[in-house]
């Protein structure tokens, strides 16, 4: 008899971009989940490289480059490439990440990461870095990322460059596509960052109701604080604000809950 896994009949929706909901996706398939998949943003290039190109092409200028994700390492070395640059440009940076899906996707491209938080959010990163003051940085980030880091940075006697890598679209959900979702039931909702859910909860509309019963868990507390903000209680929120912490809490609570039900019944 093949012994139970964490996650066994749960069907789970996974809103990530449609280029990193698989790993997720076969994470959850792994212990036992169904993963539904339905990417509520994409990732597209910015509408004028002119102020990416810049910058890039001036990285002597730069003290440290940070990317807080995975997409700003990927749309940066796309345009390096596109510039006749390699990746090796910014081999005499330093070189700051988020956390460790940043790191991989650096270290797919021959870089190595001077600099990683303790908390994988970006204002770990100004909070955490040494020697700041009179630094220069480049983020490399998406177009609606928070402003914090960059006014932490300048707080703390930096000079901060924040150029566009990358946009965030909304994807444009149907009514069929949401029900395609509902109709089969699901137990837990997933959002890896507030766009995702802001751009669920835009599809949703005025059918919240189909949110009854189902969990809602958050990569960390910043998206959290996004879905809280939309009105909508928050079941989980993962410690370690990666997807496999993610994953980690939806199994603790799936056990916690399991705790639960045993001691109801005794």
């Amino acid at each position: 008899m093949t012994a139970p896994r964490p996650l066994d009949g749960r069907r789970i929706l996974v809103t990530r971009p449609r280029e990193r909901a698989d790993a997720f996706a076969r994470k959850l398939e792994t212990l036992g989940a169904e993963p539904v998949v339905m990417p509520t943003i994409a990732l597209v290039p910015p509408e004028d490289w002119r102020e990416m190109d810049r910058a890039l092409q001036n990285l002597n200028r730069y003290d440290w480059i940070v990317f807080t994700s995975p997409a700003g390492v990927r749309f940066t070395a796309e345009r390096l490439e596109a510039l006749g640059q390699s990746v090796d440009a910014m081999e005499e940076r330093q070189i700051a990440v988020i956390g460790p899906s940043t790191a991989r996707a650096l270290r797919s491209h021959g870089l190595e990461p001077e600099f990683m938080p303790s908390r994988f959010i970006a204002d770990a990163i100004a909070a955490e870095l040494s020697d700041v003051e009179g630094g220069s940085f480049l983020l490399l980030r998406a177009d609606i990322a928070r402003e914090n880091l960059r006014h932490q940075l300048i707080e703390r006697g930096a000079q901060v460059d924040e150029v566009t890598a990358y946009r965030t679209e909304q994807r444009s959900l149907s009514a069929k596509d949401i029900s395609k979702v509902f109709d089969d039931g699901i137990d837990v909702a997933t959002f890896t960052s507030g766009s995702t859910a802001r751009a669920f909860f835009h599809a949703l509309g005025e059918e919240r109701s189909r949110l009854n019963g189902v969990a809602i868990a958050c990569i960390g507390p910043i998206t959290a604080d996004v879905v809280r903000g939309l009105g909508i209680d928050v079941d989980v929120v993962a410690d370690v604000h990666t997807v496999d912490g993610l994953t980690d809490a939806l199994v603790q609570e799936v056990r916690r809950d399991a705790r639960d039900h045993d001691q109801a019944r005794a």
